[in-house]
């Protein structure tokens, strides 16, 4: 039977591979004090470029630079009042920034890496046009570090600080357009070592350095994060893919990988060693060459790196708290492990923290946070982020507030947000019209006569749901008395 018809043994073909993690930082620029601003409204002005292809720091010109070199294609760069001249490659850039700096190294020590003390600002070259100097700056900050997982010990081979692209806005056969408000924004490249023993293995690893990087400052929603996955069997050279967002993708893909390469050793076919571009459906396509050592050189403009003791230690005394001991605190507060997973998923722990000033009941506050703004949006079918922002926080806590001071009960708060999520204001959303009284004291007769002997908070209860809490609690249970005492 052909092996392509079987399930895979990943030990039997010899089955390599490692990540490679690239994640945005939320802090400045890396070099140069420019915010890491992601624009929608339209550039203030372009500029035009051509790449030359530049040898690296062995005298040689890398494959990878040579074959988007003979592409020959012009580059527009949009560009904002936020964008400076080290974005543009008119002036040397500034020192590294100090916070982006602290965080990589406070990374580098909760993967167990060595902290080099020295380290030397490179130039990757890199001329497909999405760096206006053909060039992008890394510096290697730690090595030799490691996790243990369900399979095993897998080895961190190097922790990098370097700048992200440009974004590329249009492609054209000979023109390609980029937007430079992502130029700059600093980067942490995590490499594993080879040590990944199958697609799984792979998923795992991702899900737990992405886990850990969420404990810090960085970026959030698509695109922020990156993952590609190198990739070997016997007889075929290292692949590399590209254009993982969601590790979801990744068995699909790796799996499809394989039986690529393994369709080509079959054939007596060479497998190139390659850089290829992961597809919504799990194929892959050739994207570039692999490229290799001879397109990295040294940064002129920039002294060497150093990290003294007093840096390490700084950053070992201000590291943030994990997401485990983050968690293991909600649960504590008394939160339920279905809001825990929320408040942490869509990074509102701040937010949530804020509303706790406003009420002791921390499940109501992260269920004003997040649960009923969705239930509204999907309710009158319109966007979330349309709905977040009216219901500010500063809208939220005003009810909670309200709910404290028993303007309004607990059921009645989800009904004020729709109201003023209609466009009523906060005043007039908190007026309930009341029932009339008479009705009210027909049905809790009725209720006593049908159940009697129950307690004036069993009756509560009931006509709370009953009347799904439109009537002041206190009129309800002051008319429940009335009729008890009687």
């Amino acid at each position: 039977m052909d092996i392509l018809e079987k399930n895979i043994d990943y030990k039997e073909i010899g089955f390599k591979s490692g990540l490679e993690i690239h994640q945005q930082l939320d802090t400045n620029k890396l070099f140069c004090n420019c915010p890491s601003l992601l624009r929608q409204d339209l550039p203030s002005f372009e500029i035009k470029r051509k790449l030359h292809s530049v040898a690296g720091q062995e005298g040689e010109l890398d494959s990878a630079v040579i074959y988007e070199s003979s592409k020959d294609k012009e580059f527009i760069y949009q560009a904002y009042d936020t964008t400076c001249l080290v974005e543009l490659d008119e002036m040397p850039p500034y020192e590294i920034n100090k916070e982006a700096l602290e965080i990589v190294i406070q990374i580098s020590l909760l993967l167990n890496c060595r902290i080099l003390p020295i380290s030397q600002i490179m130039r990757k070259t890199v001329i497909d046009g999405s760096n206006t100097s053909g060039f992008q700056r890394t510096v290697l900050i730690g090595d030799n570090g490691w996790i243990i997982t369900k399979s095993g010990r897998v080895g961190i081979k190097s922790i990098c600080l370097e700048e992200d692209s440009a974004r590329i806005i249009d492609k054209k056969e000979n023109v390609s357009v980029f937007r430079l408000d992502r130029l700059g924004i600093p980067l942490i490249e995590i490499v594993t070592e080879p040590d990944l023993v199958n697609p799984e293995h792979v998923k795992e690893v991702a899900l737990y350095i992405g886990g850990l990087l969420r404990s810090f400052k960085i970026k959030r929603g698509i695109g922020s994060i990156r993952q590609d996955v190198n990739i070997s069997i016997k007889h075929s050279e290292r692949v590399e893919i590209k254009g993982f967002q969601d590790p979801n993708m990744m068995v699909e893909t790796i799996n499809q990988e394989i039986k690529r390469q393994l369709s080509l050793v079959q054939r007596g076919e060479f497998v190139k060693s390659e850089v290829r571009n992961a597809l919504p459906d799990g194929s892959t396509e050739f994207l570039r060459p692999m490229p290799g050592s001879a397109r990295m050189y040294p940064e002129t403009d920039l002294p060497l790196l150093k990290i003294s003791k007093e840096m390490i230690n700084h950053a070992k005394n201000n590291m943030p708290k994990t997401r485990e001991e983050i968690e293991k605190e909600l649960k504590n507060s008394g939160l339920n492990q279905e809001l825990i997973k929320l408040v942490l998923n869509e990074d509102k722990l701040e937010d949530f923290k804020f509303l706790l000033k406003y009420t002791k009941d921390n499940n109501l506050a992260a269920k004003v946070l997040l649960i009923y703004p969705k239930e509204i949006a999907s309710h009158k079918k319109k966007d979330e982020s349309e709905i977040d922002s009216i219901l500010t926080l500063d809208v939220l806590s005003s009810i909670l507030e309200s709910f404290e001071s028993k303007k309004i009960s607990q059921g009645q708060i989800k009904k004020v947000l729709e109201k003023i999520s209609e466009g009523e204001s906060i005043e007039n959303a908190l007026n309930f019209e009341k029932e009339d009284i008479s009705n009210l004291e027909e049905k809790i007769f009725n209720l006593i006569k049908e159940k009697p002997g129950l307690s004036e908070n069993a009756y509560m209860g009931i006509l709370m749901k009953e009347l799904k809490s439109n009537i002041s609690p206190k009129d309800i249970l002051s008319t429940i008395r009335k009729f008890l005492n009687n």
